[in-house]
């Protein structure tokens, strides 16, 4: 929204209002030894012109770049309505509805959101979100750790094909509660993660799983055997899922005989554009038992006195409603903005629409990767079924073909070496819906000019 700072007369006029003779007599309590001596190293204020050059400047570098970029953000085709109703002023301007009968617009959306994430899930409970798909990785694990009474020693089995920032994020929440996240490793055959692995990491008591489907490298766990063989030996099960790709895969409630206990990820894929990495929002549901160890907001429907419905804020075990060391998290908002968006979208696409976009990616994918394996000296990782990105080996240095893609205007994929540096030169390479048959040949024809001046080098 515009800034309109004060003029000078107002400023005195405040002043004198409060009875105080500068704004500096305001801070007076501050003792002088703790004030701020100037900010060394922030540049002088610019002009509003100044200022919008250097974000239009900015701007402009996210431009033009055709995308094989995953990873765990996705660049899809957004129907323009969905944006053009979010940003109307009763939904941008919204905010935290404190007071739930004063915000019935606000919470009904809500409340739609979450029966929409139930649906895709195929679990009981939904929340209104969390921030990211990292962080609802970390409150799933405390949420496990609350609520697997029959375990007392807070570890969590974490396969190394779980997105790597998840875990990292994880970690840093979870390090300091005395939770102990182990690391079980992959087949580098397949990239994904066996139930023997699992088995022989499971010394003693073991607190809760985590599974990711499609895993980081797009491959697929075999999670109903995992989840059965977890719940068997009193081990809670944390499913991390695509929201889109539950249109046209098994959802978390229905892995093994029993589903999961909480499922959560990131819900960008639902109509949240990249936007130079964000906002995005993360999702988490639950079953009923655990209901009450959720975090954030859950917005329920029900009827007033004269019968007409409504809807309210419940179940609400956060740190602004009760005392700090009662509450289950430090969650004190949910996404609203973007899940706006995302209702909608999921509104307008409808089970079908999502359904369709699901299967043009994995076939884009499949068209993407056998024109890149082609090349010579590309080949695909593994030998697995995917969804719509997998990883692809190159027979030079990945940083370079990376580096001269982008110069090519293609953003050609995600790096490996840094997460995994056993896989050698490899990449992590997506295909959605939006990329089209000429980009894809492009991209191609591109790699093949990198691969033969590199192979022209070495001889």
């Amino acid at each position: 929204m515009p800034f309109i700072p004060h003029t000078e007369q107002e400023i005195k006029d405040m002043l004198e209002t409060i009875g105080v003779s500068s704004i500096e007599d305001l801070f007076e309590e501050i003792p002088a030894n703790l004030r701020a001596k100037g900010l060394p190293g922030v540049p002088e204020g610019l002009t509003e012109m100044e200022i919008s050059r250097i974000m239009h400047k900015r701007a402009q570098q996210d431009c033009g770049a055709v995308c094989f970029l995953g990873a765990g953000a996705y660049e899809h085709h957004i129907p323009a309505a969905v944006w053009e109703i979010t940003t109307r002023g009763e939904y941008y301007s919204a905010y935290t509805p404190y007071q739930a009968e004063a915000s019935q617009g606000t919470l009904q959306l809500t409340y739609e959101f979450q029966s929409n994430m139930t649906a895709l899930t195929a679990m009981d409970v939904s929340n209104a979100s969390l921030y990211d798909g990292a962080t609802g990785m970390a409150e799933a694990v405390l949420m496990a750790v609350r609520g697997n009474r029959k375990s007392k020693s807070r570890t969590i089995l974490v396969p190394r094909t779980v997105h790597p920032a998840y875990t990292k994020t994880t970690h840093t929440i979870v390090e300091k509660q005395n939770i102990e996240l182990v690391d079980v490793d992959y087949d580098p055959a397949t990239g994904t993660t066996p139930l023997e692995n699992f088995k022989a990491k499971a010394e003693g008591d073991i607190t809760a799983i985590v599974l990711q489907q499609p895993n980081f490298f797009g491959g697929m766990e075999d999670v109903d055997a995992i989840t059965d063989w977890a719940h068997e030996n009193n081990i809670m099960v944390i499913g991390i899922a695509n929201p889109l790709t539950l249109s046209v895969l098994n959802p978390p409630g229905k892995w093994g005989t029993k589903g999961v206990d909480i499922a959560t990820g990131d819900g960008q894929p639902l109509g949240a554009p990249l936007s130079s990495g964000g906002p995005y929002y993360g999702y988490l549901c639950c079953t009923n038992a655990l209901v009450r160890q959720m975090p954030g907001r859950i917005v329920g429907r029900t009827v007033d006195l004269d019968g007409k419905e409504g809807y309210v804020l419940t179940l609400q075990a956060r740190e602004q409603h009760i005392r700090r060391s009662k509450a289950t998290s430090n969650i004190c908002t949910n996404q609203g903005l973007v899940v706006t968006a995302s209702t909608i979208y999921m509104a307008i696409q409808g089970p079908k629409g999502l359904e369709h976009t699901a299967a043009a990616c994995h076939a884009n994918t499949g068209k993407l990767v056998a024109r890149l394996t082609e090349v010579d000296g590309v080949s695909q990782c593994f030998e697995q079924p995917y969804f719509h990105e997998t990883v692809i080996k190159l027979e030079r240095p990945a940083a370079e073909v990376l580096d001269a893609l982008a110069d090519d205007g293609i953003i050609g994929g995600f790096n490996l070496a840094h997460n995994y540096p056993e896989l050698g030169d490899a990449i992590l390479v997506c295909a959605t819906e939006m990329r089209t048959d000429e980009e894809i040949e492009a991209y191609g024809r591109s790699l093949e000019r990198i691969m033969a001046v590199e192979l022209e080098v070495a001889s």
